[in-house]
């Protein structure tokens, strides 16, 4: 259910955005930066993180070294939700989830602990910049994340 408010008819209302209006461009990167301390603690768990649009999972890759030479290494990945692609017409490779791997959803609870905001504003945040996303997919816009 988490993810149809996701699947936007309609443009994004600035009034749908009120917390992302009301923070700082700073306050905003802090949270953000405190939600990818915590997925990459779940990743280096082996488990899988959900955060609404899509998940960020660990996947065997392979990288070539030398001559002939491969090596297998981990490599994480953001997998945007199937739902999400077919309803934006977006192409992307299959990969799934590896077997077994346990998916998690974000706890705010735990990353507010982690910095000075309440967990309301944290999932609220999120949520709107991911609203933002989903916008940006919705009327075909280039969007760029980045994650460290």
């Amino acid at each position: 259910a988490e993810m149809q408010k996701y699947l936007l008819y309609n443009s994004v209302e600035p009034e749908e955005l009120s917390t992302l209006r009301e923070l700082s461009t700073v306050e905003i990167c802090k949270i953000w930066s405190a939600m990818s301390r915590h997925i990459y603690k779940q990743l280096l768990q082996r488990k899988a993180v959900d955060i609404g649009v899509g998940s960020f999972v660990v996947v065997p890759a392979h990288a070539n070294v030398a001559e002939g030479k491969v090596l297998p290494v981990e490599r994480p990945m953001f997998l945007l939700n199937k739902p999400l692609k077919m309803f934006y017409n977006l192409e992307s490779e299959e990969t799934k989830i590896p077997e077994g791997t346990p998916v998690v959803q974000l706890d705010f609870e735990a990353i507010s602990a982690n910095t000075h905001f309440r967990h309301e504003i944290l999932e609220q945040c999120v949520q709107e910049t991911l609203l933002c996303f989903a916008g940006a997919l919705r009327d075909n816009k280039e969007v760029e994340f980045s994650f460290r």
